[in-house]
């Protein structure tokens, strides 16, 4: 079936590449826009994990006694560029009103609602395309040491009432699954059913591919400016115009460039990921470990041991921190004897609302224009349900999910 309607995506990582292709499927004639090749952001440089069961946000009551001790240490999962605080106080403020547990609750129950149906939403963009090799099902271990036990007991608890499958493991069997990481743990758990990409970029570009084989077309532009002919959305970059029946901005941290131009003020700021890789160490770990105390993973992938972690509250525009990056290698090295130096270093933006939930639906403004864009952490996770929602609302097809939550309305 084709349909006559033109649709324009904004950005070309997994949100913007998913909703392409499931749009593809409703036959509307789409159009990819990106101001560099597609997957060089966060969809390049993630963890790489398929995590379905990851429903319970930062947002938490204990997490604010946590805050001050995480920023004094060096070692810690947070860390500031002190000269960013003031732009950054009216999201923290929101972020603290955020930390309530009916509100923490709240979050967990919608980003469950998602997550638990992200993992087939991926298979049927699968089928399409030849992905051996590329994503492993071997399941993903958390651990943790025996310090802030109330915050494991409250989330394992809140997962359990969830409905989110998840196996309690001890300090043996921690080592019989990870024999190479030295025992710091005390407990831990597992999640069998998840999955993870040995290189995401690679997965991206096998689906953005494939886009382009059924007649998509990308085109390698700037967007700065949006506004309407006629209630149709109009696009440009500095030396070209497109008008499209209808527009979905899926550009990650830098959505908000666009939807302000909207009227729409959408409290988005970013968490600043990093990773490192260890060439040719990848053998020492089978599957995706954390070490929760610490706020670090590390993965698995073709390039090598990936190590990634630490969120920076610091804004889009000033430069990597090298304490970042030394954090990441004292952590590994705490868990895993013989890394030799580590190879590439690597910041990405993970688009980050005070709520930690994604922005999902139309615009509040504007019904021709459609927002995929917010997941935090779960970007990659999400790329495909937020695609397959977002083009069922294009359709104006039924999803049976209680959509509201993800509404920009709720920052009205």
């Amino acid at each position: 079936m084709t349909n006559k309607l033109r649709v324009g995506i904004v950005g070309a990582g997994i949100q913007g590449v998913c909703n392409a292709l499931f749009l593809q499927k409703k036959g509307f004639q789409v159009t990819l826009f990106d101001r560099d090749e597609p997957g060089n952001s966060a969809s390049y440089g993630n963890a790489g994990h398929f995590s379905p069961y990851a429903s319970i946000p930062i947002n938490r009551p204990d997490v604010l006694t946590d805050v001050p001790a995480m920023l004094l240490s060096s070692r810690g999962p947070l860390a500031l560029k002190w000269r960013y605080v003031p732009k950054m106080i009216p999201w923290f403020l929101k972020f603290i009103s955020n930390c309530r547990k009916d509100r923490m609750l709240y979050t967990a129950k919608y980003m469950h609602q998602i997550l638990d149906i992200s993992l087939p939403a991926f298979d049927e963009l699968f089928e399409d395309v030849d992905i051996s090799g590329l994503v492993e099902n071997k399941g993903i271990l958390y651990f943790w040491n025996d310090q802030n036990l109330k915050s494991r007991d409250l989330e394992i608890k809140i997962r359990e009432e969830l409905g989110v499958k998840q196996q309690l493991v001890s300090p043996k069997e921690i080592h019989d699954l990870e024999p190479n990481i030295k025992p710091v743990y005390h407990g831990g758990v597992y999640y069998d059913y998840a999955r993870h990409a040995r290189n995401p970029k690679k997965i991206l570009i096998k689906l953005f591919e494939n886009f382009v084989q059924k007649g998509g077309k990308f085109l390698k532009l700037n967007i700065k400016d949006l506004n309407f002919d006629e209630k149709k959305p109009v696009i440009r970059s500095d030396t070209h115009r497109f008008v499209f029946d209808k527009l979905v901005i899926a550009c990650g941290a830098f959505s908000k460039t666009l939807t302000d131009k909207l009227h729409e003020d959408i409290p988005l700021d970013t968490e600043r990921g990093y990773h490192i890789h260890f060439k040719n160490f990848d053998h020492l770990i089978k599957r995706p470990i954390i070490y929760l105390n610490r706020g670090f993973g590390m993965t698995p992938m073709e390039q090598g041991l990936r190590v990634v972690g630490t969120v920076e509250f610091g804004g889009l525009k000033n430069p990597l921190s090298k304490s970042r990056i030394k954090n990441l290698i004292e952590n590994a090295k705490e868990l895993l004897d013989g890394l030799p130096d580590h190879e590439d270093e690597w910041l990405g933006f993970r688009p980050t609302l005070p709520d930690f939930l994604p922005v999902i639906g139309p615009s509040k403004n504007y019904d021709n224009v459609f927002y995929s864009f917010g997941h935090h952490h779960l970007g990659w996770t999400l790329g495909a349900i937020s695609g397959k929602i977002i083009s069922k609302m294009i359709s104006n097809e039924k999803t049976n999910l209680d959509l509201k939550p993800y509404s920009s309305l709720r920052f009205s």
